[in-house]
């Protein structure tokens, strides 16, 4: 097996253990909206359900769970086909697209499952809160963020070889 293959199978089953086992772990012991501190002022364990996306974005929208699922299909379907075309030295690109393909399809369980994604990670400063986040939506921007670097240094890397 390539290894960009076991980069995505490992990875992919190591987040979305996480993610399922830590949002059935919140859900069957806490109480909705509910809220454990973890450190004072800083962080805390809240159980929240979000209908929509990031921020709660579409949350009311009427076809929004339809609209969600359809995004998140085309996202995966996107993420495999670049995955596909990877060289087999990508394998930082490997890890960053196994990231966000494995944090796509955690909320997508959810979406599925659910109707909407179950969010737990509470990180604030005293009474200004961040949107409460999961492993699912963790590995998303892990992976988004270590993408942009791998982006910018190959285009470095690309330059350097010009110059």
């Amino acid at each position: 097996m390539r290894t960009k293959y076991i980069i995505l199978l490992v990875i992919s089953t190591v987040v979305l253990f996480l993610d399922q086992a830590t949002k059935i772990y919140i859900d069957r012991t806490m109480d909705l909206h509910s809220s454990i501190t973890v450190v004072e002022n800083f962080f805390n364990i809240t159980y929240m359900r979000n209908r929509g996306a990031a921020f709660s974005f579409l949350a009311d929208f009427s076809y929004r769970l339809p609209f969600f699922i359809l995004v998140s299909l085309i996202a995966i379907g996107v993420i495999i086909v670049v995955f596909r075309r990877l060289r087999a030295e990508q394998k930082f690109t490997a890890l960053c697209l196994s990231l966000i393909f494995s944090g796509a399809l955690g909320n997508l369980i959810d979406r599925v499952r659910l109707g909407e994604v179950i969010d737990f990670l509470d990180a604030h400063w005293y009474e200004h809160h961040w949107p409460a986040f999961n492993v699912a939506d963790s590995a998303i921007c892990v992976g988004v963020f270590l993408l942009a670097i791998d982006m910018f240094m190959e285009e470095q890397r690309q330059k350097s070889q010009k110059g």
